[in-house]
């Protein structure tokens, strides 16, 4: 990201769509163009479903490990639903049945298998099986609100943590952890470890910038999704030497975050407005 080619990039950039941060859950304003003022009139709506972690029993440590990976699934496709719904609030289609039948419903059904799976885990190894089947349905939050997630047993959950606006930026994923209480006494043997990547903190959003940050924040928390699933599957069969996580995960997620943080730096050059310095909040480390 240097800086000395980004004035021109701006130019050449013009629509491009952004992700992942902390939109609402810490502290982020939308500016409007003439006051200033914190309005969320062209915030996203975020997808509310129940969280899982903190309903199940206590694992068995022969189950953890699958356990754990299928939460990081549902993790991953709250945050992909996010992205989606981001992207509607910067340019909306079809009708009024649409969130339902093409965003709610399908999550429905990959939400039940995945709780399925769940219980399967338990079952295989002669523990109780759980119910889940009541926590497939998800509905929808007010705009600005941000979805509560699973988190990482290593933090505790971040079960009603927040999602920043659909992220997890700067709150439940960032910056420290992922929030909430433990899961039934702590971290069993073989969990996977989750991604410690900076919050983003950002000034005063202007109401012009405000749909393309927000949509950029949303990439950035699917990216923190996707690898925390990958490292799910990780702890279920390891692969790889030593340098496989900084090699095969954390190196390609700095790209990635790097180039989504330049674009929320271009969308606020593009209007006008001072442009930020987001380059230190690119690497992650692992938690």
């Amino acid at each position: 990201m240097a800086r000395g080619t980004r004035n021109n990039a701006v130019l050449k950039l013009g629509g491009v769509g952004v992700l992942a941060a902390l939109l609402f859950a810490g502290g982020l304003q939308l500016a409007s163009a003439d006051t200033n003022g914190g309005g969320a009139a062209s915030a996203a709506q975020t997808v509310n479903c129940p969280t899982v972690r903190d309903k199940l029993p206590a694992v068995p440590a022969a189950a953890n490990a699958q356990v754990e990976r299928e939460l990081a699934n549902l993790d991953e496709e709250i945050a992909r639903q996010n992205e989606r719904l981001a992207r509607l609030a910067v340019k909306p289609e079809g009708g009024p049945n649409f969130v339902n039948n093409a965003i709610l419903g399908p999550l429905k059904n990959k939400r039940t298998a995945v709780l399925d799976r769940i219980e399967i885990a338990f079952n295989r190894i002669g523990a109780q099986r759980p119910n889940l089947d009541a926590l497939a349905t998800c509905g929808l939050n007010a705009a600005g609100v941000p979805s509560a997630v699973n988190g990482g047993a290593a933090q505790g959950g971040a079960n009603g943590g927040a999602q920043n606006g659909g992220g997890q930026n700067g709150g439940a994923q960032n910056g420290g952890g992922q929030n909430g209480a433990g899961q039934n006494g702590g971290a069993a043997v073989g969990q996977a470890r989750t991604v410690n990547c900076p919050g983003v903190q950002l000034p005063a959003v202007p109401a012009a910038a405000a749909g393309q940050v927000q949509a950029e924040l949303a990439n950035l928390d699917k990216q923190i999704a996707e690898a925390n699933a990958r490292l799910a599957r990780l702890a279920v069969r390891p692969e790889g030497g030593p340098a496989f996580i900084d090699n095969a995960i954390l190196g390609p997620l700095k790209d990635k975050r790097g180039a989504a943080l330049d674009r929320i730096e271009i969308a606020f050059n593009r209007v006008g407005a001072q442009r930020p310095n987001l380059d230190a909040l690119a690497a992650c480390g692992l938690n």
